[in-house]
């Protein structure tokens, strides 16, 4: 049988088989191979007793990410907010890059709007490109709008712990009646009240995944972006790309660099160029690490 995995928990991958609920366990083989299955995936299945189930095929993927685990997106909606806890961009920067290589559109969510307009953030993304939306999962604020934007899509609800990632999904389906934490008011951030990606199906035909927040420190150890791509992932260089001085510029700190030149005049954001900067750095380190050692003693 062929299903989607709606959910994944304690080793147990939840696949609806046109409305027919399995609870599966993944082959051996998978391990071996070191492939996970995620939420979103498409696969085969063989029923076992009292909905129960194997999980013996991945179907093929469209796109995939380690954090948040997912498969087969259309839209990657990245919620921050200015308040309680207050977004750092480059997170943001970080996921959209991932989103932007591997077919998914990502879209700007900035919570909270009642409490801070984000007027900051609203202005960097909107420049980048973004579509930017200002919404309040507490007065309903923008939440038709946001409705609109992901009808009949799979999206991945995604952002940092105490956001509102499962309000704003009470918000557009209050009957979900998805559990919500409250933020610290010391620590500035919230808890992990979402503790696995699970799918739901919205009336307006959008399937969206919730997933657990992520924090700062979660981003040195997700997956590296290839440096070589990395220009690409940031939409609002590729008019430039092409047109620097040496072929192969890193649009780092090389001479006659169109990407720096536009920086300089205010067409790029200087913050999301730094966190281009902050993300080649990472991924140039890791490269060299890779490298075999091949110096002569």
């Amino acid at each position: 049988m062929t299903g989607l995995i709606v959910k994944a928990l304690s080793g147990f991958y939840y696949v609806d088989c046109g409305g027919q609920m399995y609870r599966c366990r993944a082959r051996g083989k998978f391990r071996y191979e070191k492939v996970s299955p995620l939420v979103g995936d498409r696969v085969e299945i063989t029923p076992t007793e009292a909905g129960d189930g194997r999980l013996d095929k991945i179907l093929p993927r469209r796109n995939c990410f380690q954090r948040p685990a997912v498969a087969n997106m259309d839209q990657m909606v990245l919620i921050g907010a200015n308040v309680n806890p207050v977004t750092d961009p480059f997170l943001i920067d970080r996921v959209a890059a991932l989103a932007e290589l591997n077919d998914c559109e990502p879209i700007i969510v900035l919570n909270k709007c009642d409490l801070d307009p984000c007027d900051e953030l609203y202005q960097r993304f909107r420049q980048a490109g973004f579509r930017t939306l200002r919404v309040s999962a507490r007065t309903g604020e923008g939440v038709p709008e946001l409705g609109t934007v992901i009808a009949g899509k799979t999206a991945v609800f995604t952002g940092n712990s105490g956001v509102g990632k499962s309000s704003l999904l009470n918000a557009l389906e209050p009957e979900f009646g998805i559990p919500t934490g409250e933020v610290s008011e010391k620590l500035g951030r919230g808890r992990h009240t979402t503790r696995h990606v699970e799918l739901f199906r919205l009336r307006n035909g959008a399937v969206i995944a919730d997933t657990p927040g992520f924090a700062a420190f979660d981003t040195e150890t997700e997956e590296l972006l290839d440096r070589e791509r990395l220009a690409y992932a940031f939409r609002e260089f590729r008019p430039y790309l092409g047109q620097c001085r040496y072929v192969g510029c890193a649009h780092v700190k090389e001479k006659g660099c169109a990407v720096l030149a536009a920086v300089k005049a205010g067409e790029i954001s200087r913050s999301r160029h730094d966190s281009y900067m902050r993300l080649y750095q990472a991924a140039k380190e890791h490269n060299s690490w890779e490298q075999p050692n091949t110096k002569r003693t």
